[in-house]
């Protein structure tokens, strides 16, 4: 993390808040995630009063261009402007965005870029949006997290003996090293994943087939990296 002794200026950061929490009478926590700039922790001073020009604003999935100034772990908001209308997300989508906050909020450091990941979260809302199935979009997006945060994916070749995957193939999914083949499927059917679903998260392309297999795994290699804290965000709703 990144620490200054004389403040720092950021200024129309794109952005996204994350969480929120109410801070002494009028005023705001922020978590924001910026492009260039990482998580961010901010203070919105004034925020929760009538008069603030930022009140209702400061929400998350709002696409954003925030300024602050930072010193220390904590900055001070010190502008905000949304430069597009917020995706219009409900029911499992809108939960799935929800989850999908709460991973970065977990995964990420403070003051730690990731542009690309930036990115693709601005693309999974959208989709999430746009009225699509949001468990294909969730899956690469969870793919892609992992990656930025240091934990990629094998999904190419076998653990060990670096075969390419085959589709028919079943395999046991170690985390920190990859799939495992396994001659005796039934053994351990509920922890397999075949190589076709594998195969479609490597591609982007996940059809229906492998939706379930595919939420498993990494459900399976989320909580495996997260350790003994569940997310919240699961138990209010179980299916994202």
């Amino acid at each position: 993390m990144r620490r200054y002794n004389f403040p720092v200026r950021y200024s129309l950061e794109p952005a996204y808040i994350l969480h929120t929490r109410k801070y002494r009478e009028s005023s705001l926590i922020l978590e924001a995630f910026s492009r260039e700039q990482g998580r961010a922790a901010l203070v919105a001073r004034g925020a929760r009063g009538a008069k603030s020009k930022w009140k209702n604003m400061l929400q998350p999935f709002r696409p954003l261009l925030l300024s602050w100034n930072q010193r220390g772990e904590m900055g001070t908001l010190t502008g905000a402007d949304q430069v597009a209308s917020p995706p219009a997300l409900a029911a499992e989508p809108l939960f799935c965005g929800i989850y999908a906050n709460e991973l970065l909020m977990r995964f990420l450091q403070r003051s730690d870029p990731h542009p690309n990941l930036f990115d693709r979260y601005r693309e999974l809302l959208g989709k999430l949006s746009a009225g699509e199935s949001p468990q294909p979009p969730l899956r690469l997006f969870e793919k892609h997290l992992l990656e930025a945060s240091g934990f990629g994916m094998q999904l190419e070749r076998e653990q060990g003996t670096r075969k390419p995957l085959e589709s028919t193939a079943r395999y046991l999914y170690v985390p920190e090293s990859g799939p495992v083949r396994r001659e005796d499927p039934a053994a351990e059917s509920d922890y397999l994943v075949s190589g076709g679903a594998l195969l479609a998260l490597q591609s982007g392309d996940i059809g229906p087939q492998h939706q379930g297999e595919l939420k498993r795994l990494m459900r399976r290699l989320i909580a495996h990296y997260l350790g003994d804290k569940p997310l919240k965000s699961q138990s209010l709703f179980y299916e994202s």
